[in-house]
């Protein structure tokens, strides 16, 4: 790791908190994203000097991403996953139909989008899955931005509509006998309260880094089933036409080139998309070079 002969400035947190900058963080969000130690070693070092008092975690995401990206693209990719997910917006149908597509690869049978007759009036369900005899109702929240976090409100209102729904199902023959459960799948934290609560009736809760394993970074990274939007060789338009589309995951790139010719990218162009999207994808198919 780098020493250090000055000392560390305070930096600002997205939800406005000063803490110490460390340099072990930094080093290990680096490694974590596939950088080679001399790499990580190279870019902790590189940004020193260029710190400041009061400077915020997102300026310094932004400069240790730069650099990334000048010693490897697919690199710099996973390195931006977390603002790559808050970029599956704005209406948030995106990040459902991505946590669809996490589960379905997680062996699930998967419904998103589905509404369901409760026991007192109809619910909106982001996503049903599905295994065995075991069925989750599971509420995506997507959030834009990092400061963003979700309450006890959320598992308190998200398991009374459980609860309605489940109420309902007991009633039918098909559901005899089959474990139910709610889920919150989210891409920011949730509060000590929301856990809390959730822990007490049993409702499943999954944030960016909550539970420590099995948190939505490590589903993601384990399986290679990174978003579109983690790509460097597409523009914010161009990545904007393929959600449109419902297109969320790197791979379905690289599965259907066609996919990208229908937004005008062709020829050598696509084939550079198409290697960086495989190479963010090798955890599913082998593709360009890893």
């Amino acid at each position: 790791m780098a020493s250090t002969e000055f000392q560390l400035p305070f930096i600002t947190k997205a939800s406005g908190e000063m803490v110490p900058f460390s340099t072990e963080k930094l080093h290990r969000s680096l490694r974590r994203a596939g950088a080679p130690e001399a790499t990580a070693e190279k870019i902790v070092n590189q940004m020193l000097p260029q710190l400041s008092e009061g400077m915020s975690t997102r300026k310094i995401y932004q400069l240790a991403f730069k650099m990334l990206r000048g010693s490897s693209r697919p690199l710099a990719a996973r390195y931006r996953l977390k603002s790559a997910i808050m970029e599956l917006g704005p209406s948030g149908y995106p990040f459902e139909k991505f946590i669809g597509e996490v589960l379905r690869c997680q062996e699930f049978s998967v419904e998103v989008g589905v509404i369901v007759q409760g026991h007192c009036v109809n619910h909106e369900v982001d996503v049903i899955a599905g295994k065995g005899d075991d069925i989750y109702l599971v509420e995506c929240k997507y959030h834009n931005h990092h400061a963003a976090i979700n309450n006890v409100k959320i598992p308190l209102y998200i398991q009374a509509r459980f609860e309605d729904i489940k109420t309902a199902w007991k009633k039918l023959p098909a559901h005899k006998g089959k474990l139910h459960q709610g889920w919150v799948v989210s891409n920011t934290r949730f509060t000590s309260d929301a856990i809390q609560y959730a822990e007490c009736m049993g409702l499943k809760l999954i944030g960016w880094n909550y539970p420590r394993k099995g948190n939505l970074q490590d589903l993601i990274e384990s399986e290679g089933l990174y978003p579109l939007t983690c790509l460097t060789t597409l523009t914010k338009n161009e990545k904007q036409q393929l959600l449109d589309r419902n297109i969320v995951l790197c791979h379905e790139l690289v599965q259907h080139p066609k996919y990208l010719e229908q937004i005008g990218i062709k020829n050598n162009r696509l084939e550079t998309v198409r290697n960086e999207a495989g190479q963010l994808s090798q955890h599913l198919f082998a593709y360009g070079n890893p």
